[in-house]
């Protein structure tokens, strides 16, 4: 086997002859020189729809003169932990606390992670509340309990963030605890909310195996001091935890957190956000337009569900798309009872006939400095709650969410009615253009009009707006000294992940939260 030559090639495909491993070994053999090759494997998998006949990019590896050699699948293990192990009190079950969790066991440390919610199993049935009555329970919803906002979401792992660590290896920790292999391939790799929870409580037991902890309905109420150090947390039940250091990974929407940090007078620094709505257009009409499929065309088998990216800069403020689920539902996100919050989510297969969105214009700190005067560095959350109390009047009352046509929405009139929708709680039609602030409502209008030329009827009759999306990433960041990634007056407070400002996404986080815990150890 030593002998065999083995080459790395990528070669492109029609649609047709893109599954097919014949057709990768002859475009293999074609891209070598080479009258045949013996095997390959697929180590890539890209869709190129571009132009108007979709083609596949495929990265392969190569035996051309004899079988590849096997393939090792991903697993984890930690060594065994030593007998007098730092304990690291890490808040937040979230993929930046989990991610973080395993790497301190591989360093030999001792993580115990705090979570305010539940495990992944017994937080599906407080999903039921939401859906059905409009009754959120506060601990545990779709942004709290174990795998926190991500563990119900579209499970995106595509990221930019290569240059912040190994991200194949946090695709291969997912794989190891029951992620599909395909991610290793993709893209644009997702997992899917119907997979999500088992991979998560999956890396909980491997916490718990390689000696650490996983404690549920474990809410940080307060922090114990020793002079400039940190020395531990204080819970909700009046327990307290020692620790010889605690990494924050709370996520964006865990608001306590940040008003028992300004309240210890811990440094915080206010930071640009996102806040907007929710577009949901039919999924055939994506379909149709991103792979150039004509009015009545229907999507080929081997394709899947459309997704879009959308940017641009109006008058010094961005204007996005953002968690877009193709084959997605939109769901209920608020995290108390006096507010309707709107975000993103869809299965494996991503087979619903929607396509959702977030449609967002970036909020810089002086766009919310009304609110400082009262609120002080927390400005930025008292605006998202403001727009999220107002979602809730609008709405009239439970999880209903206010709701527009597109083409209503930019001719400033209420709609008459509003098309069918993935929303389960249901939707009122109210007047965004009104509830929204101005200088969203104009970049919107703007953003809409300038997306309609790059997707032609994304501005049409067929799409319907909901309110509000506000929780795209944290108003606040936790800041922390570059070098060694601890608080900057709070000796042994490890800020991690979004809820502090440093990461957006599954991927991002999972990436912060190893990086955090190296520094830990180092």
């Amino acid at each position: 086997m030593s002998g065999v030559r083995v080459e790395t090639v990528d070669v492109v495909l029609p649609l047709g002859a893109s599954e097919d491993a014949d057709e990768w070994r002859k475009a293999a053999a074609r891209k070598l020189g080479v009258a045949t090759v013996v095997e390959t494997r697929l180590l890539k998998h890209s869709i190129d729809a571009r132009q108007r006949e979709v083609k596949v990019q495929l990265r392969l590896e190569v035996g051309v003169d004899g079988p590849l050699p096997g393939e090792v699948k991903p697993s984890w293990s930690a060594p065994p932990l030593p007998a007098h192990a730092k304990t690291i009190a890490i808040v937040g079950c979230g993929p930046a606390g989990m991610f973080a969790a395993l790497r301190c066991l591989e360093l030999g440390l001792k993580p115990i992670v705090l979570e305010r919610g539940k495990d992944a199993s017994a937080r599906r049935f407080d999903l039921a509340p939401i859906l059905r009555e409009g009754r959120v329970i506060e601990e545990s919803n779709y942004c709290f309990g174990e795998g926190g906002a991500g563990t119900f979401s579209d499970g995106k792992l595509y990221t930019r963030a290569t240059k912040r660590g190994p991200v194949r290896k946090i695709y291969e920790i997912l794989v190891a605890h029951g992620a599909p292999e395909r991610i290793l391939i993709d893209a644009h790799p997702h997992i899917g909310s119907n997979l999500l929870p088992k991979v998560v409580m999956a890396m909980r037991e491997s916490i718990r195996a390689g000696g650490g902890e996983v404690r549920f309905g474990a809410k940080v109420a307060g922090l114990i001091r020793s002079g400039g150090t940190i020395a531990g947390v204080v819970l909700s039940d009046g327990g307290e935890l020692l620790a010889d250091a605690v990494v924050l990974a709370t996520g964006h929407s865990a608001r306590d957190i940040y008003r028992l940090l300004a309240a210890e007078k811990v440094l915080l620094e206010p930071k640009p956000f996102a806040v907007g709505v929710r577009i949901e257009h039919p999924q055939p009409f994506i379909d149709r337009c991103q792979y150039h499929l004509g009015k009545s065309g229907e999507r080929p088998r081997l394709l899947p569900a459309a997704r879009y990216a959308l940017a641009t800069k109006i008058r010094g403020r961005g204007v996005h798309s953002f968690c877009m689920c193709p084959g997605g539902f939109i769901v209920p996100a608020a995290t108390e009872n006096d507010e309707v919050v709107v975000n993103g989510m869809s299965l494996a297969r991503r087979d619903s006939p929607f396509a959702n969105s977030g449609f967002v214009v970036t909020v810089e700190p002086e766009d919310v400095r009304v609110f400082e005067k009262e609120h002080g560095v927390l400005a930025g959350i008292a605006y998202q709650k403001h727009l999220e109390r107002t979602a809730k009047q609008a709405g009239g009352g439970g999880q209903v969410a206010p709701g527009q046509r597109v083409p209503d929405f930019l001719a400033g009139r209420i709609s008459a009615d509003l098309p069918e929708m993935s929303y389960f709680p249901g939707a009122k039609s109210a007047p965004l253009h009104e509830l929204l602030p101005e200088g969203i409502v104009s970049r919107m209008r703007d953003g809409l009009h300038l997306f309609d030329r790059k997707i032609r009827g994304f501005a049409g009759e067929g799409g319907h707006l909901l309110g509000f999306e506000t929780r795209t990433s944290s108003p606040v960041r936790i800041p922390r000294v570059p070098e060694t990634l601890q608080h900057p007056e709070l000796a042994g407070l490890y800020p991690c992940g979004e809820g502090a400002g440093y990461a957006g996404g599954i991927v991002s986080a999972a990436l912060d939260g190893m990086r955090v815990a190296e520094a830990v150890a180092g």
